[in-house]
């Protein structure tokens, strides 16, 4: 297994190496989030990058949301376009050693940033981290992409396993409102945490 350290990371905030980075707010969480009556919910969002989906969920009203990311240049440039977010909700640390719990955990490119060989524990850890009756919801892709670094494709049937024994289905299947260059190549997922 190679390791994605944090040093890996900060190089590529560093060198302006961030791909994933669509400039906005995926419209597939805002518009998930939107629909969500309990402002007061907890939530998180792992490997948060720039944070554009934790600035809109809180400009909607969510004010009770944390981000987490391994590099500081994440924290740097989010402070930055965003200073009214609460300094004490971003969490720079490694999302496996987190011990919190939360109502609702968004997944944004954070899933295809992990080795392949740790989506497992990335399930087991999302388990632990909701609360009964949490749910993980977001965006995995559904395309090959690469193999030998960061992103990390894959498809429905692969991911399946991960989740099945864990987590009670709610949808799995092809995002309809995905940003233009990933259209018909992301998977809408919305877990929930039975126990």
């Amino acid at each position: 297994m190679t390791n994605w350290t944090k040093e890996y990371w900060q190089t590529r905030w560093n060198e302006g190496q961030t791909g994933w980075d669509i400039g906005y707010a995926s419209p597939a969480l805002t518009d998930y989030v939107g629909q969500l009556q309990d402002k007061n919910t907890r939530i998180l969002i792992p490997g948060c990058g720039n944070a554009y989906e934790a600035e809109a969920i809180y400009k909607m009203g969510f004010h009770n949301v944390f981000v987490i990311d391994i590099a500081q240049g994440a924290f740097d440039h989010f402070k930055k376009r965003f200073p009214d977010f609460p300094e004490e909700q971003m969490i720079l640390g490694d999302f496996f050693d987190l011990e919190e719990q939360f109502d609702l955990i968004l997944e944004q490119t954070f899933f295809c940033a992990l080795d392949p060989s740790q989506r497992r524990n990335y399930a087991l850890k999302m388990k632990e981290l909701l609360f009964p009756s949490g749910r993980l919801a977001g965006l995995l892709f559904d395309a090959p992409l690469f193999e030998d670094h960061p992103p990390f494709g894959g498809n429905k049937e692969e991911y399946l396993p991960y989740f099945e024994d864990l987590f009670e289905i709610e949808v799995l299947e092809r995002a309809y409102n995905s940003i233009k260059p990933r259209q018909d190549r992301e998977l809408f997922i919305k877990l929930r945490n039975p126990q």
